[in-house]
Order: C-alpha cells, then sequence, then structure tokens
C-alpha cells in the first residue's frame, strides 16, 4: 500500500506543477492530496512541501487552521473569472455558463473559507 500512496503523491505533485504555470489549474489542492500520501509513505517529501518558502505556508494554514489567506483567495477567484470570459470569448453561449457555474460554486466556498 505504501507504494501506492507514494504513487499517488508524486501524481498529485506533477499536476500541482502543472498548475503553478496554467491559471485556470489549481496548485494548492494538488498539493494537499499529496502531502496527505507522503505523510503515508515518503515523511521526508512531505516535511519538503511544508517547508516550500512559497507553497509550504498555504499547505500548513489549510492543514492547520482550514484557512485561506485573502491573496491566495483573490488570485484563485481572479483565476476562475478569467477563465469564464476565456471561455465565453473561445465557446460562447451556452458553454460559458460552465465556467460561470464553477466560478460561483468553487468561488464562494472559497471566499467563506478562514483567513
Amino acid at each position: 500500500m505504501r507504494h501506492i500512496y507514494l504513487a499517488l503523491g508524486i501524481f498529485f505533485v506533477s499536476l500541482a506543477a502543472i498548475g503553478a504555470f496554467l491559471p485556470i489549474m489549481p496548485t494548492v489542492p494538488f498539493l494537499l492530496l499529496a502531502v496527505y500520501f507522503f505523510a503515508r509513505s515518503n515523511p521526508e517529501w512531505e516535511r519538503k512541501i511544508l517547508d516550500h518558502p512559497h507553497w509550504g505556508p498555504q499547505v500548513r494554514d489549510w492543514r492547520e487552521r482550514r484557512a485561506i489567506s485573502r491573496r491566495a483567495k483573490i488570485m484563485a477567484i481572479g483565476a476562475m473569472s478569467v477563465g469564464a470570459v476565456v471561455t465565453y470569448y473561445m465557446l460562447g453561449h451556452p458553454w460559458y455558463w460552465i465556467s460561470v457555474a464553477i466560478l460561483v460554486t468553487c468561488g464562494t466556498w472559497i471566499a467563506t473559507r478562514n483567513e
């Protein structure tokens, strides 16, 4: 089972790395999953994520207090808004309503988390 957890941790770190460069894909949620799996398979890699100067504080805030910083909230909701606008111009009606629904649902959830 430890090897499966390790593979899943690596998979989610890979998705997080992609998300670090694509504005429409999240990073921290994938790192949270990676930390979960590394805690059960490779605590050293878990510690590396938690000690990372940029991503570590966000992961620790969520893990300890279920909190999202105001800056992270603004960035996430902003990225989803940009995604909705891009969807409108690229796909038009009715497809952009999917992006709007994601923005409203996820954006509301993100906005209501502790800071």
